[in-house]
Order: C-alpha cells, then structure tokens, then sequence
C-alpha cells in the first residue's frame, strides 16, 4: 500500500497559470493534435503521463475532458479496464436529466445537479447530442403525500429550480391525462438523454485536444517508484507506477481515480481509505407495451419516502420511445451484476416481494395511472446498474457538474 500519493485534489485550487511544481509541457500534446485511440497499439509499459485518470466511464471522460482543456500542454491519459468506454454505470442508468430538486439547499450535491443540468443541456445542443426535455411530475396519491410534497417543493425554490409550480388535479389531467393524483410537482426543466453517447462525446473532446486513452488496462496496483527506470532520461519526474493486471505500468505525477463500482477498491490501492464502501444495488424495470406507451408522456414520480435512499418506483420515458417502470432495488450477488439473477439478498421485504411477483408491482404503479394491467408489462429490463448508497442518476449528475469546478 501507498503510504502517500500526490494527488490532483491538492493542486486544483492553487494557481490558475499551472499545478505546483510547474509541470513541464515536453510530453504533452501543447500542438492540440489529437492522438488515435490507445487499446494496443501504444506500448503501455513505457508511457508517462502528467495526470493519470482511472476510469473510462463518464466520470472519468468528464475529469479528463475538463483537466485537457484548461492545461493543453500538460500529457493526460485515461485508464480503462474495458475494451470499449462507458460500458458500466454509464451505459445502465435510466436517463433521467434531474432538475436538482432533491438535494439539501446549499449543499454541493444540490448545486452541481442544477448547474449540471443546464450545462448538459448546453452540451448537447452544441455537439448535436439527442434528448428530449419531457418534464417531470412529482405526484401526491395519498392526502398524508402532501405535506412532504411541499416541503420538496420549497427545497427545489430554495435550490433554484427553474419553472417549479404545484398544480392540483385538473393540471395533472393537462399534463399526463391517464395520471391520477391530489397534487404535484411540475419539473419542466427534467429531461432524458443517452448519457453513453454524451460520455463518449467528451472522449472525442479529450482525444482531439491531444489527450490518450487506453483501454484493455486494468489497474492492479498504485505505487511510489523507489528509483528511476533503468536508462530514463525523466528521472524521478514521473514518481507514481501504475500497474495493470497484464504487468504492463504506466508513470505520472498525479492520479486521479474515477473507478465507479470498484472506486473504494482502487482508493485502498492508491493508499487511501476505501470507505464509504461500494453498496452494489441492482435496479428491476418493467418496459410496457409499445401500444401502451400512449398512457405515459413525461417522467411520473411518487413523493420519495425520506426514510429510503432510492426515490421510489417511477414511470420513465425513453429515448428509443419506451416507458420503463421502476426499479425495485435488489442488492446485487456482485458489484457488475446487471441480469436479473445476479443477486443474492433483497433491500427489504417490500422490495423482494415487487421483484418476484409482477402483480405487486402492477398494483403499486395503478396508484398513478389505473389503466395499467399486467397483460400490458411486455417484460423486465434488469440493465441498470448496481448503485452506492445515493441513485445513480444523482451519480451521473455529479459526474457532469465534475466539469464545472475546473471552469
């Protein structure tokens, strides 16, 4: 284990013209011409970088993209354990752009969803990226709903929502027609994206502004070199060696790991502590009839219950124009386990209950729309991905707004 690594954390809030020490610009990319995409062909034994990242999922991609366009001269490589990026957590999330109404108002969480939303938004409108701003409601079914329901109405105020308005029956009917509820929530500023194809824009982004991505690399250890590589002319420029699983290293100064579900794992490699631990929760969708998709127009969401960390089984519009309802929470048999089948213990005996037998989940999502029946559930979608102890929707938001502390 690394008793002490220098770390990127350390020098982002020192002086604005560079990192302490002056990184040197000889093996970056000053010119801006991008480097092809690193799989094999560059030999990863003998490549040294300025700043290492660990992860080539959109928390990565998004660190990567931030730190080369803010430092063009210094050499930044991505580390990816796959063959391909944003396979994991990226690729199995429900593609909710939250509005930011959740948090507690002054809270980091609160303000990088809010400022993370409008800029992915901006983002995607630049690069040409599909999403569709749906909305979202937040619907009260049962009286003792609303008072919790406005309280979360005067956070989402206090976090600077934009467009947040209560509205009672009759403009629920406006909204969602097949929706019933007391009162709601109106979000117009929630959206839906494919967040794969966005994280796979900011890697284009990284490449062509001189930046290296290499995949097929699996880190095994993190540690400080205790001398010199035989017949280098860097000395101990490059103090950090990571290894990957193959036996290959890679040199850098600094380190910066974004290794999602295996993030504590990696923490306790760099010499770090690995708490808080990965919690690996899985998420069980249903995915309604194409003919059915008619009932469903916008993102429909239940009050959440404080007392739980997940918000609640949801009806949630596509980008390919399905409607998935959903997730019952399942802990995960393992921390990639994706199909239905990959568990081993249930997040309570409601949740296990919903998960196993499709009636009960039915009946939960009747509350909100009645039409619905179970001949109408086409069948289960277990694609999302194990989570911490915070949704990962609200993870894929701090990933984004990760961008804009390096502005």
């Amino acid at each position: 284990m690394v008793p002490a690594l220098r770390y990127l954390v350390g020098a982002c809030g020192r002086a604005r013209g560079g990192f302490a020490g002056g990184f040197p610009g000889a093996c970056g990319s000053a010119s801006g011409r991008p480097r092809p995409l690193c799989g094999g062909g560059r030999s990863a034994s003998t490549s040294s970088f300025d700043i290492v990242i660990v992860g080539g999922g959109i928390v990565g991609l998004a660190s990567a993209r931030a730190l080369i366009l803010r430092h063009p001269s210094l050499s930044i490589g991505v580390l990816e354990k796959e063959k391909d990026l944003a396979v994991h957590q990226t690729g199995h999330n429900s593609g909710v752009i939250h509005s930011g109404i959740y948090y507690k108002p002054e809270s980091l969480k609160a303000k990088l969803c809010v400022q993370g939303a409008a800029l992915l938004y901006e983002y995607c409108q630049q690069k040409g990226i599909s999403y569709k701003q749906c909305g979202k409601l937040i619907v009260a079914v049962e009286q003792e709903e609303i008072p919790r329901l406005q309280a979360l109405y005067e956070r989402g105020l206090q976090n600077g929502v934009q467009g947040l308005r209560l509205i009672q029956q009759e403009d629920i009917k406006k909204k969602e027609p097949y929706c019933r509820g007391l009162m709601a929530i109106d979000c117009p500023h929630t959206g839906i994206v494919d967040y794969r194809q966005v994280a796979l824009s900011f890697a284009q982004d990284f490449q062509e502004a001189g930046g290296s991505v290499l995949t097929n690399f699996e880190v095994k250890d993190i540690e400080m070199a205790k001398e010199s590589p035989s017949r280098s002319i860097d000395g101990m420029q490059y103090p950090i060696v990571i290894k990957n699983t193959k036996g290959e290293e890679i040199r850098c100064q600094y380190v910066v790991t974004c290794a999602g579900l295996y993030s504590d794992r990696i923490s306790e490699l760099s010499g770090c502590t690995p708490d808080p631990r990965i919690v690996p929760f899985r998420g069980d969708y249903l995915l309604l009839k194409p003919e059915k998709c008619y009932l469903v127009k916008g993102n429909i969401y239940p009050v959440p219950d404080s007392r739980f960390p997940f918000l609640g089984v949801h009806f949630t519009p596509r980008m390919d124009g399905s409607i998935w309802l959903g997730p019952n929470a399942v802990l995960a048999f393992k921390r990639e386990g994706y199909r239905p089948f990959d568990f081993k213990f249930s997040y309570g005996v409601t949740e296990m209950y919903k998960a196993c037998f499709l009636g009960a989940t039915v009946k939960y999502l009747q509350k909100f729309i009645p039409e619905i029946t179970v001949s109408d559930i086409l069948r289960q979608v277990a694609v999302r991905g194990p989570m911490s102890d915070n949704d990962i929707d609200c993870f894929l938001w701090r990933c984004f707004a990760f961008t804009c502390s390096f502005k």
